[in-house]
């Protein structure tokens, strides 16, 4: 068994090769090249384990990369730092100038692409067969529904849309999943309340529902306004920008350690925290030298981590064993979810264009530059072991993938042909 250092320092060491070998022979964007050759070299492992089973090679990756606890991992490690990284360099001008479509993409859309999904997966497993109970495609529905932040947040970096839509994606990303995961937990509790059976009522209450929402959602959000106001006050009494840094570092860590303990959202808390010292916080409490050296810190931050977190993805297919009985219905999971996030996407627009304009191709492109990444992962690897979870992580993982490869490779065309020019 491998020590936690030997598998760190596994890890880094194939994102630094593949990072390499994709910049300067496949030149695919960063990210998504490491997830290409993460995949094409778990699937060439397996190959040669069934062709050559004698090898230790595939052995000592599975492993490795079975100790890793992927939810765990993303959901209560990476995913703060992440988080924060994203947010603290948004300008938050530009949110609040599109804080009703944000709000309105980051919570209805929500819900409106979860029931969609969910309703979707219903349907057409019960046409082919394979019948889960509503409660449970509602779950499919509630993880697979957010736009992860991660992935947004890199591919904004490779492609230029206008500063408006540019706001509502990134703004977008970094509530819908805070959003997404409490109503995850809601309707898990709900499935599993109602004993897996649609036919049976769960014994939580809407009332109880709303309350926990509210709490989770409300309760994340005060804490990171408190936790990023002690921090830039903190820091606008001195000018030591490693100390600086060290602070950012520790309200991350506390902030998200403390939402977990008080079972409130800890993504909300972060990306507020990170709105907070990102852009107050760096006007009136830091130096030029500072600024400076702290957004290169956050920047390097986001990009190893980034650079971790899409290489496990592809490294997981090694460990994970799908049903092939279930391929058919999981790729059809990729247009249910593509048309619900259109739908999503559309009523919202639609309802707030007769208060404001919307630039032309914002629906396209909101839709297809939608993608999924880590966190859909990470919850569906989360559930509970029973005879829906093998489809849900199958329909997950085909989602997963052809959101970032397909819609990530392809998201700028999407751009070019619907945005007006002159606005790019």
């Amino acid at each position: 068994m491998l020590s936690l250092f030997e598998i760190a320092a596994l890890l880094l060491a194939i994102s630094a090769f593949f990072g390499w070998f994709n910049h300067v022979i496949l030149r695919l964007p960063h990210t998504i090249g490491l997830l290409v050759m993460a995949l094409i070299t778990s699937l060439a492992l397996l190959l040669l384990e069934h062709f050559v089973p004698s090898l230790a090679i595939t052995d000592t990756m599975q492993a490795a990369i079975g100790q890793i606890d992927f939810y765990s991992t993303v959901m209560e490690g990476m995913l703060a730092f992440l988080l924060f990284a994203g947010a603290l360099h948004v300008d938050f001008d530009f949110l609040k100038d599109q804080k009703w479509p944000i709000t309105v993409l980051a919570t209805l859309g929500v819900l409106i692409s979860t029931f969609a999904v969910g309703g979707g997966l219903w349907y057409l497993s019960g046409s082919m067969g394979f019948q889960i109970p509503l409660a449970w495609a509602l779950v499919f529905g509630a993880l697979i529904s957010p736009t992860d932040p991660v992935a947004v947040l890199s591919l904004l970096k490779s492609v230029n849309v206008p500063h408006s839509l540019e706001a509502k994606i990134a703004g977008e990303s970094l509530f819908n999943d805070g959003v997404g995961v409490v109503v995850f937990t809601i309707l898990l509790a709900i499935a599993l309340g109602s004993g897996g059976h649609g036919g049976e009522t769960s014994q939580i209450e809407a009332a109880h529902v709303a309350e926990l929402f509210f709490v989770e959602a409300g309760g994340g959000a005060i804490l990171g306004l408190l936790t990023g106001w002690i921090a830039y006050r903190a820091m606008a009494t001195m000018d030591q920008y490693t100390l600086e840094i060290l602070i950012t570092l520790g309200v991350v860590a506390a902030t998200y350690a403390i939402a977990l303990r008080l079972h409130i959202s800890g993504p909300i808390a972060v990306v507020i925290a990170g709105l907070l010292i990102g852009n107050r916080g760096a006007r009136i409490g830091m130096s030029e030298t500072t600024r400076q050296h702290l957004f290169e810190f956050w920047e390097l931050i986001d990009e190893i981590l980034n650079s971790v977190l899409f290489l496990l993805i592809g490294l997981e297919v090694l460990i994970l064993r799908f049903d092939p009985s279930l391929g058919w219905l999981a790729l059809l999971c990729i247009p249910l979810v593509l048309v619900a996030r259109f739908i999503a996407v559309s009523i919202p627009i639609a309802a707030l264009s007769r208060l404001r304009p919307f630039s032309a191709g914002a629906i396209p492109v909101l839709t297809w530059g939608g993608l999924r990444g880590g966190i859909s992962v990470a919850l569906a690897l989360s559930l509970p072991d029973n005879e829906y979870k093998p489809l849900i992580l199958t329909a997950t993982y085909a989602v997963v993938l052809f959101s970032i490869i397909v819609q990530g490779l392809t998201v700028t065309r999407v751009i070019n042909r619907t945005v007006d020019p002159t606005l790019l």
